[in-house]
């Protein structure tokens, strides 16, 4: 979970314009990660936001690569001439305050999670953090399409569903791989679910954008997860999802953290949320086997020179391929 970003927006205040006149880094201690000290800072001459996490004893390897994203960069500094490992992640000019701050927050928040398991992994979480944020940066920071949008909600559909199976919050999100492009969305035991989501009002129509995306050559069992939402006041949107998902997590950190690094992966952001008004209703969910005669495209069943397809599947036709989600997981190994 994100800590709260007031401390450090008022120590930001509070340091706003107090140039020393030689450059350099001005900051204000704020609530420590364990034994990492942290200060909200500035860097002059420029001003610009950062945060200082100084680091006792967990050094960085020689071959760590720092990350480096639009809108923020982070360094290695060493402000006290201490000798101590210091990571300063700060807002370049060009990057949105509003959106700096909310990473800030973020990135505590997930090495206040790895508290427990020390310094050195509070340097790791702090890295892998700034790596998510530097694949959404990349992506251009957008709010999500409305299919993405929708294709997010079907996917936290799913995780639910599976964590109402009886399935362990830490093996569902290890499991859930889509937003790191894999080719379905979660792999499980041996096998995968291919989950698509819609919001068709004639027939229970899913777009398929690959010939990888249904072939079981690779990994097999494999099964497809269709949700068919309406789209209606009574319904609950993206962020509403997001937020109920992050509230039944919330007894096992890792996993909460797991998650919101996930919806991060898929392009989701906090300060995206009132872009997200639609409410989906949940109105169809049936999981199908993906077997010999399911109506799909693979590499193995078109033509020789076909290397992409992006077609559309009635899963409504294919009702002789359902099966239940306690029997595809039971076939998958995992219940």
């Amino acid at each position: 979970m994100a800590r709260p970003i007031d401390e450090f927006v008022a120590a930001w205040a509070a340091l706003s314009g107090r140039d020393p006149g030689e450059g350099g880094w001005r900051g204000i201690p704020v609530t420590p990660a364990g034994s990492c000290r942290l200060l909200a800072a500035r860097r002059f001459p420029g001003n610009e936001e950062a945060l200082l996490a100084r680091f006792p004893s967990a050094r960085l390897a020689p071959s760590e690569h720092l990350p480096e994203g639009r809108g923020f960069e982070i360094v290695k500094t060493d402000p006290n001439g201490d000798g101590k490992t210091w990571l300063a992640l700060s807002r370049r000019e060009s990057g949105s305050i509003d959106l700096f701050a909310e990473m800030v927050g973020d990135v505590v928040g997930a090495m206040d999670i790895a508290i427990p398991e020390g310094e050195e992994r509070i340097l790791k979480a702090m890295l892998r953090r700034v790596r998510m944020w530097q694949a959404f940066m990349g992506k251009g920071a957008r709010p999500l399409g409305p299919e993405a949008e929708a294709g997010l909600a079907g996917e936290i559909f799913f995780l639910s569903a599976l964590l109402d199976a009886g399935l362990h919050a830490e093996v569902a999100l290890d499991a859930w791989v889509g937003p790191a492009d894999a080719a379905q969305d979660f792999t499980l035991g041996n096998g995968a679910v291919e989950v698509k989501a819609t919001v068709s009002t004639a027939g229970f129509l899913v777009k398929v954008g690959s010939l990888e995306q249904l072939d079981d050559s690779v990994l097999s069992p494999l099964f497809l997860a269709g949700i068919r939402f309406a789209v209606a006041e009574s319904g609950t949107t993206l962020p509403e999802r997001v937020a109920e998902m992050e509230g039944r997590l919330s007894a096992t950190p890792l996993a909460a953290s797991a998650f919101r690094e996930r919806t991060f992966a898929a392009g989701y952001a906090d300060s995206h949320a009132d872009k997200y008004t639609r409410r989906f209703l949940d109105k169809e969910f049936h999981v199908l086997a993906v077997d010999d005669g399911f109506p799909r495209l693979v590499r193995g069943n078109v033509p020789q020179g076909v290397t992409k397809a992006l077609y559309e599947i009635d899963l409504g036709r294919a009702c002789a391929h359902r099966t239940d989600l306690s029997a595809a997981l039971q076939q998958l190994g995992v219940i």
